[in-house]
């Protein structure tokens, strides 16, 4: 337990059970810093399951009435992602939330119209404040033939971030792009992987087998929304020039999103799993061989670490989780960034050399093993606390021993 206690507000937009890197790793957070003697208070929409007696922000009951005193407000569905929700503004209610109980520190996790308000109420009452980037927003636009938000949206998110005290970063990449496009004060904390729920000791030749796989059958996979911005089309070419090297290569799709139905009537013998969760998703990844993610728009890409944790053998672009923990041909493969012909080069070398893809699965598990959680929540705890210290105020008394 940490010498200084925090109180903390969180704003998110997205939290578990919702399945995404956000929500995974914001709940991640959440459960250490509690576990480290904080107090975090959640701001978030409110979920279908959390039941009539979850207040949303102006209803009848009081936030009082969640567990933990989370204060639950109105979203709207986000277009092509119906499982999501944007927070409504609620710089009202926060005002007088944090009037009568005033946090140490505000955290903006998410950049929508709630994270929005929730800073706007923290600088009326001078509350610290820091942010949090997880989603390259800007670049999604190019995916639906949007363009030309790019640059408007880059502009928005960075007046978000630069109005706080930091700007927290999943890695060092991301840190030297956000810095080249005018972004300030930011700082390095990165994120974990649990590696007792992602273990290839989970490897099931039953589901291999539903899949139409024997134990020598290489088998790729995909995790993932199944959706534009995750360059879908390379995952293709790259498994299309895999079978055509090894024909009885196989390549299972786990994830849901809008490009799930012309996939599936385009792939018909491929294998689409759905959303996975949980000791499912861990068994789905640990009963693969090679992991192909060719997406350009990751922010960090929780799903590599996932992989790795899992011992596969992974095929990725050379940036965000790939770069802080892949060495090329020694734990996995990586290709040229934004280069498909190295990717789909470097997907051959895995179907060519399946031996090897089993040796830099077994390192990738290694590695992944020093990825905890534990060090992850320390080191936000450090950045907090060094953040709150430039502004010279008197930061919480230390805890009794």
């Amino acid at each position: 337990m940490t010498a200084r206690r925090l109180h903390l507000a969180l704003i998110t937009e997205t939290y578990p059970p919702e399945v995404n890197g956000v929500a995974m790793t914001c709940g991640r957070m959440v459960d250490g810093l509690r576990a480290r003697g904080h107090r975090v208070e959640l701001v978030r929409p409110r979920q279908a399951g959390d039941g009539p007696g979850a207040a949303a922000s102006g209803g009848p009951a009081s936030a009082a009435a969640v567990p933990g005193g989370d204060l639950l407000v109105r979203g709207l569905g986000i277009p092509r992602y119906p499982d999501l929700k944007f927070g409504l503004p609620a710089t009202g209610r926060l005002l007088k939330r944090w009037r009568a109980e005033r946090p140490d520190l505000v955290v903006a996790v998410t950049e929508g119209p709630l994270g929005w308000s929730a800073l706007r109420a923290a600088r009326k009452l001078g509350i610290p404040a820091l942010s949090e980037f997880h989603t390259n927003f800007h670049s999604y636009s190019a995916h639906y033939g949007l363009g030309w938000l790019e640059r408007p949206v880059r502009g928005y998110l960075r007046a978000f971030h630069n109005r706080n005290l930091a700007t927290l970063v999943p890695s060092e990449d991301v840190r030297a792009r956000l810095d080249g496009q005018g972004f300030g004060h930011l700082e390095v904390v990165a994120r974990g992987v649990d590696t007792g729920l992602f273990d290839p000791a989970k490897r099931s030749a039953g589901l291999r087998a539903g899949w139409g796989a024997q134990e020598t059958t290489q088998v790729a996979i995909y995790v993932g929304r199944l959706a534009a911005e995750k360059n879908l089309p390379l995952v293709l070419a790259a498994f299309n020039a895999m079978r055509a090297i090894r024909p009885d290569s196989r390549l299972v799709w786990v994830g849901d999103g809008p490009e799930r139905a012309a996939l599936q009537a385009a792939h018909p013998d491929h294998c689409f799993a759905g959303m996975q969760r949980g000791e499912a998703l861990a068994r789905h990844y640990a009963s693969g061989d090679v992991f192909l993610f060719g997406s350009t728009t990751e922010t960090y890409g929780n799903v590599t670490v996932e992989a790795m944790a899992s011992g596969l053998g992974v095929v990725a672009y050379d940036y965000a989780a790939a770069r802080a923990h892949i060495r090329h041909r020694d734990n996995g493969l990586t290709a040229r960034f934004d280069d498909g012909d190295d990717f789909v080069e470097q997907a051959c070398y895995a179907a060519r050399y399946p031996v090897l893809m089993r040796e830099y699965g077994a390192a990738a598990r290694r590695t992944a093993q020093g990825l905890g959680w534990e060090a992850i929540v320390e080191r936000f705890e450090q950045v907090a606390l060094a953040a709150l210290a430039r502004t010279g105020g008197r930061l919480p008394s230390a805890a009794p021993a």
